[in-house]
């Protein structure tokens, strides 16, 4: 049975699947890596290139995908129970693993 992405809130049910339309991780946190369509890292703060309007990822599930991206893993304690949620622990965890 394939398990559909959820579309509000975090229900540990799904596992670790991100939440429909949230984007925080894409938005929130600095990639150090190249992204393609963008000339360098993305800083914290800034809108991968990558991100619809819907904020879903355009290269979810492509090679070209960056490692960091592929490998980050959703979870309640990151992610909240909100879009909102989300942005604000990403925020708060940028800045404390900022260089």
């Amino acid at each position: 049975m394939t398990q559909q992405p959820f579309t509000s809130g975090w229900d540990a049910d799904f596992g670790n699947q991100c939440r429909v339309g949230c984007g925080a991780c894409c938005i929130a946190i600095s990639i150090s890596t190249t992204i393609p369509g963008m000339s360098g890292p993305k800083p914290a703060g800034v809108r991968c290139i990558q991100l619809t309007s819907d904020n879903r990822c355009l290269l979810y599930g492509k090679p070209e995908r960056p490692d960091v991206c592929r490998e980050f893993q959703p979870s309640a304690e990151i992610c909240g129970r909100t879009n909102d949620e989300a942005m604000h622990n990403l925020i708060e965890l940028e800045a404390l693993t900022a260089a």
